[in-house]
């Protein structure tokens, strides 16, 4: 009986190591990482439009925003910096446990092309929100840098030191540590952001003290060590996406609604359509 709990014991462990995916962080190329930078106006007046057709084509999104809604009322609705009640419930909405998993998968490869952007990224009412909602807290909280923690369970990241690189995406982090590890423990990241922001205040869950940070953000890595099965990866903020192509995202709204040039594109996607 001992020889076999030891077996599956073993067996567990195997799984376990197996389950572990190996990836390598890079420059995140094919996510949609478009700041709105000059077509704020235009992305405000196709809002109704696109957020009610996102509300019927997509039922992860409708689900988080009802429920980000009801919480937000149910607090009162309390005065906030952000510009409007869209950018509240969008905020709310990431943090819910029904949207930021399919959201962030969609994020990180909505970029490839025109077409993927236009015709398959059923989020562009949630990008483009929460891309305004956290310039405004930025401002609002001073452009303040932070320095905080993500844990990730499943995946060891690989990166060297002195690699630029982003994660592509919304990520969530936390100034606690302990708080971090609970989401993961196989990656950790110490992470100072400049661009990451403090969003308790429009989080489902206030206690974890959420700063999000946005997708074109970029980072330097600058240590690298492994602890037992654990891996420590430093990040130090780098600027921006847009900074270390000379002035402009990967992505650009116009192009991607049809109406600008491709140029950043083209560069970074060699011939993509």
């Amino acid at each position: 009986m001992a020889l076999l709990a030891r077996t599956l014991a073993l067996l567990a462990m195997t799984v376990s190591t197996v389950a572990i995916k190996v990836v390598p962080l890079d420059m995140a190329w094919d996510s949609f990482d478009d700041q709105y930078q000059g077509c704020g106006p235009a992305m405000n007046a196709k809002l109704p439009s696109l957020y009610n057709s996102e509300y019927q084509k997509n039922p992860h999104f409708a689900r988080g925003w009802y429920h980000a809604d009801a919480e937000w009322r149910k607090r009162g609705s309390p005065v906030s910096p952000l510009a409007s009640h869209w950018q509240v419930i969008a905020l709310m909405t990431y943090t819910s446990q029904h949207v930021y998993r399919d959201f962030n998968v969609a994020v990180r490869t909505a970029g490839r092309s025109r077409q993927e952007y236009r015709n398959n990224f059923h989020f562009k009412t949630l990008h483009f929100l929460l891309t305004q909602a956290l310039v405004t807290l930025r401002h609002a909280q001073n452009a303040k840098c932070h320095r905080v923690f993500r844990g990730v369970r499943g995946v060891h990241f690989q990166a060297r030191r002195g690699q630029r690189v982003r994660f592509g995406q919304f990520t969530s982090t936390s100034p606690r540590k302990e708080i971090a590890l609970r989401f993961g423990a196989d990656t950790i990241f110490e992470v100072h952001t400049c661009h990451g922001v403090d969003i308790r205040q429009f989080s489902m869950y206030p206690t974890e003290e959420e700063v999000l940070i946005p997708p074109f953000e970029t980072f330097k890595v600058s240590k690298v060590t492994r602890d037992g099965k654990r891996t420590w990866i430093s990040l130090r903020s780098a600027g921006t996406f847009r900074d270390s192509l000379g002035g402009t995202g990967n992505n650009d709204t116009h192009w991607a609604w049809g109406t600008g040039t491709p140029s950043v594109w083209a560069m970074t996607h060699h011939g993509t359509p």
